[in-house]
């Protein structure tokens, strides 16, 4: 059945309040930054969001959900899948609805070819591998290995390439954080890092300080909320100050903002107070 836009918009937060707690401090600031009012904002053609917070109706209605998304205000989306269309057809989709997939998660063990045609078909100017796990520091070495060839492939074929962290990176094995492994061995030119600040945040890292330490190597942020007992929420509704990181990684300002929630409640409602957030921030 295919879904409406405005029965899959209604109840969706009209003019969302946009309000959230420092990182780990109590009370809350404003998304003006605790009312203070900065020049900055993220520019509305750096906002994204990865379609994989609304995969529960994506797999019913591709085409409703993305009108939706384009009758919020996106222009730009990161993808996740195809749900069982082809590059091509997808594309077509996309474009009807004047959406750019600007960025896509891939896993790294397929045919990397097709994949790099897929991406080239899409209009992908990025790919991010979106999850990688390992009990020892010899596999996650090997893993590196293999990111930073795929990297060199996809660069010759003019697509950046990076990888998508989740939390488990900086915990140590045997004294190690796996995240440390990955920045050291891949080359600049091959891997970029998307950087996802709740799963950052979650593993016990600072977002800015890994920022500095790889500077320049960060091009993506992936902007999802945390509530204080570390479940997911939307943004501005959790306790991670956004305003906070922007304002300090603004010298190296990355390319893309992109929404993500892991378990959304109402995927659109997500959406648009997402996006809404990220306009009305000042930082």
């Amino acid at each position: 059945m295919t879904v409406s836009r405005r029965t899959m918009l209604r109840g969706a937060a009209a003019g969302a309040i946009v309000a959230g707690a420092a990182v780990a401090v109590p009370g809350t600031a404003s998304a003006t930054g605790g009312g203070r009012w900065w020049r900055r904002r993220v520019p509305k053609d750096k906002i994204s969001i990865q379609l994989y917070t609304l995969r529960s109706i994506m797999e019913n209605d591709v085409e409703g959900t993305l009108s939706a998304l384009a009758d919020i205000g996106y222009r730009k989306v990161e993808m996740a899948g195809t749900y069982g269309r082809s590059a091509r057809e997808f594309r077509g989709i996309l474009d009807r609805h004047h959406l750019r997939a600007t960025s896509t998660h891939m896993g790294i063990d397929g045919d990397i070819n097709q994949a790099i045609e897929d991406a080239k078909i899409l209009g992908n100017r990025k790919s991010d591998v979106a999850w990688a796990s390992f009990p020892t520091i010899a596999e996650w070495q090997d893993f590196a290995e293999r990111l930073d060839a795929a990297g060199r492939a996809y660069r010759r074929a003019g697509i950046e390439f990076g990888y998508h962290n989740h939390g488990h990176e900086f915990q140590r094995i045997d004294g190690v954080r796996p995240y440390d492994v990955i920045t050291r061995c891949t080359k600049r030119r091959n891997v970029n890092l998307e950087m996802d600040l709740f799963w950052v945040i979650d593993g016990g890292a600072d977002p800015v300080r890994e920022f500095y330490r790889i500077a320049g190597r960060v091009n993506q942020y992936h902007v999802k909320d945390r509530t204080p007992d570390g479940n997911f929420a939307d943004l501005g509704e959790g306790t991670i100050d956004f305003a906070h990181i922007f304002r300090a990684t603004w010298p190296l300002e990355v390319d893309e903002y992109i929404v993500e929630n892991d378990e959304p409640v109402d995927p659109l409602k997500c959406a648009e107070t997402g996006y809404n957030y990220l306009r009305n921030l000042r930082f």
